[in-house]
């Protein structure tokens, strides 16, 4: 295919995508590239159209190009970046230490941290534009109540925000809700949220689920060893509008919402039971297990289908199920539930990342590096490729290219499409478990101990 006719089928695709995007929400046309709201940005979809970012960049002791400010952040904390307008937000967790415990890259240990210290538990408001700090809240001061794997932090959960309220949950310390400005609203104590291995019932990873704003209400998705549940709060008040029980271990997926002709499901990942539950009431609508049993990516939302993905333990599956789903969906081998899927495979899934969609192909990162492109709406394979280190970090995409961001720090930039190529290998020079954000033209990157700004001057 002629480079023309690619770009002219990406940009149909990534029309096609904002239109059904545009169906779902109240954002201004105007918006689209400038607001990041929440895990991976608008509708958790992972790209933003209509910017132009960079492909180069480099990070100096003296001389940088291509990055517009760098401001460290004291504490540690695998929350992305959100964006509302001008402002970006972040969460830590401090202890005062220089260095707060971390291990990262490929290996198999269950080990807990000994966060045995009284942390801060605070919120960071930056100007976007200058990495300036506008004001800096202090959730929490307390000895953390449940415990965090080697690999992960006491902040690993990304705010949300509408542009009115900026929520944001500590796990186990609590659910918070303040204005733009710092103000607190209010608070919520939640009880313990210490998620797991299925297995080892003694052995805390850390909440990893990120709340989700929709409406009037902020999403909850609580799985864990015992009395699992998805629940739905008032953003005004904090009021419980609705608690769903599930019969579920511990996960760590954000929830995904799908909206079409005025009703709207909340989508979660699961070992045991990925399913959909109604917006307003939260009475199950579908459900079905067959997963691997510790699912973190989140759900997906696109081209009218909702992808779900997850791996660990006996099967890795990649499930493609149409929105009009209902009851027990889970395929068996003589199943006639083949029908709510429009593809599905039972290994090639991912462990830790959430899959990137852009235009009409699917990016499954492994944990390992392994690289897998999809045609989105058929399953069939068009590439694989091994990127060779160790990845958390989901995918995102701008401007023809996605960006998949190592554990060290190095970002792969490769061009959209059915091929593979690599455009450029960029190092942050410091730790990164983050997602990016994205705004405008500017790539938010949060590393262990700062958020940079990366921006095209092309």
């Amino acid at each position: 295919m002629q480079p023309y006719i690619k770009k002219l089928v990406l940009h149909f695709s990534l029309l096609t995508a904002l239109a059904f995007i545009h169906s779902q929400n109240n954002y201004a046309q105007s918006d689209y590239n400038q607001q990041w709201p929440g895990f991976r940005g608008p509708w958790a979809c992972g790209f933003i159209p209509g910017s132009k970012t960079a492909v180069t960049w480099s990070l100096g002791n003296y001389v940088s190009v291509n990055v517009s400010w760098k401001t460290a952040i004291p504490g540690l904390g695998h929350s992305c970046p959100v964006i509302w307008d001008d402002k970006l937000f972040v969460t830590t967790a401090a202890s005062g230490k220089k260095d707060e415990s971390l291990k990262v890259g490929l290996y198999g240990d269950i080990d807990m941290a000994d966060d045995s210290a009284i942390l801060e538990f605070k919120v960071y408001c930056l100007d976007k534009n200058t990495g300036v700090i506008l004001w800096k809240q202090t959730a929490k001061k307390a000895i953390p109540k449940s415990k965090r794997h080697t690999k992960s932090s006491q902040a690993n959960c990304t705010p949300a925000t509408d542009g009115t309220h900026l929520v944001v949950l500590f796990g186990s310390e609590g659910l918070y809700c303040y204005d733009l400005q710092g103000n607190l609203q209010w608070s919520k104590d939640l009880g313990i949220m210490n998620p797991g291995p299925y297995n080892e019932s003694n052995v805390e990873w850390g909440q990893g689920s990120s709340p989700v704003i929709f409406g009037n209400k902020i999403i909850i998705q609580c799985d864990k060893s015992v009395d699992s549940y998805l629940t739905a709060f008032d953003i005004n008040d904090g009021h419980e509008i609705w608690r769903t029980a599930r019969d579920e271990v511990s996960t760590w997926g954000t929830p995904a919402v799908y909206a079409s002709e005025g009703k709207s499901q909340v989508i979660v990942n699961g070992y045991k039971h990925m399913g959909g539950y109604e917006m307003e009431t939260g009475k199950e609508i579908w459900k079905m297990h067959g997963g691997g049993d510790a699912p973190a990516p989140t759900p997906v939302i696109a081209h009218n289908l909702i992808y779900i993905n997850n791996a660990h333990g006996k099967v890795s599956p990649i499930y493609v199920v149409k929105p009009g789903a209902t009851g027990d969906i889970s395929l068996e081998s003589d199943s006639s539930n083949r029908k709510y899927f429009a593809w599905f495979i039972k290994r090639g899934g991912a462990y830790m990342q959430t899959p990137l969609i852009y235009g009409d192909y699917l990016y499954n990162l492994q944990v390992n590096g392994q690289l897998t492109c999809f045609n989105a709406l058929t399953g069939e394979v068009k590439y694989k490729q091994n990127l060779n280190e160790a990845f958390t970090a989901s995918g995102v995409a701008a401007d023809g290219k996605v960006y998949f961001t190592s554990e060290e720090g190095n970002v792969y930039v490769i061009q959209a499409g059915p091929e593979y190529k690599l455009l450029s290998e960029n190092s942050m020079n410091d730790v990164c478990m983050a997602t990016p954000a994205i705004s405008g033209n500017t790539l938010f990157f949060r590393t262990q101990h700062f958020v940079v700004a990366v921006e095209s001057k092309e």
